[in-house]
């Protein structure tokens, strides 16, 4: 979905000559050079049989994909454990804060995002191009096919353009520093891992969210492969929809006493 010169030259020719003692017998450098070798050798293969415990080295490790679904797995279990703690926080701030402090507080997590959300919305949903465009479309390659990051952007981008409240893409909340990154045809968001089909629901105005989706270049391009190879969009009118509030780790770039 988003970045010596080197002499390579080989130097084939051979020295020949033997190097000698003073009485002109050969020296034996050569013999304990192979000897100091496989000292080397031996104590590199026992190092890595004690490292790998006996086993492979190329364990699980290996494999991507497995390791960002662990990590998914692992930021879940995290993610689960911030919003208990956050509802813990709120509860004895309700205790022992006063009313006003209580309402500056309600506004701004509705600012941030921490809040839900409530209203019309649409759902947009982008899926990859089925595999048989390859030997359908003449020129189609398999990069072609897929749902690329700078897609999800330009429809993101276009909502908000056109008066988004509140976004949430796949299962979670996208507020202000929300970032995510396509791998392949997987999707990163917040540490954890998507596949197609990937799904964007927002609320607010929407005749003006769909005006902008179809004035937006980005969207255009988009289309135009959904023509030409396949590629999946649908774009639904919700009723009355809830979206929860972000519930990962808030990162503060600035902050302002007062």
């Amino acid at each position: 979905m988003d970045a010596n010169g080197i002499d390579h030259s080989v130097d084939h020719s051979v020295d020949r000559s033997v190097d000698r003692r003073a009485d002109g017998t050969p020296r034996r450098r050569g013999r304990i050079g192979v000897a100091l070798v496989m000292v080397l050798c031996g104590l590199l293969f026992a190092t890595t049989a004690r490292l790998s415990g006996g086993g492979s080295i190329r364990d699980e490790s290996s494999d991507v994909v497995g390791v960002l679904e662990e990590r998914g797995r692992q930021i879940e279990s995290l993610t689960q454990d911030s919003a208990d703690k956050r509802a813990e926080v709120d509860a004895l701030r309700g205790q022992g804060a006063g009313a006003r402090t209580a309402e500056r507080t309600e506004q701004l997590a509705d600012a941030v995002g921490l809040s839900e959300v409530s209203g019309p919305a649409l759902r947009i949903t982008l899926t990859d191009a089925p595999g048989s465009a390859l030997g359908a479309v003449p020129g189609a390659e398999p990069n072609d096919l897929v749902v690329h990051q700078q897609d999800l952007e330009s429809y993101i981008n276009a909502l908000w353009a056109g008066g988004a409240e509140a976004m949430m893409l796949q299962d979670q909340r996208v507020i202000n520093g929300s970032a995510f990154r396509c791998a392949g045809n997987t999707l990163l968001l917040e540490g954890r891992v998507y596949s197609p089909p990937f799904v964007i629901t927002v609320i607010g105005p929407v005749e003006e969210m769909a005006a902008a989706l179809d004035d937006a270049p980005g969207v255009a391009v988009y289309r135009e492969w959904v023509d030409h190879v396949g590629l999946g969009e649908k774009v639904e009118d919700l009723e009355e929809t809830t979206l929860p509030g972000f519930v990962g780790v808030l990162t503060v770039d600035a902050a302002v006493t007062r």
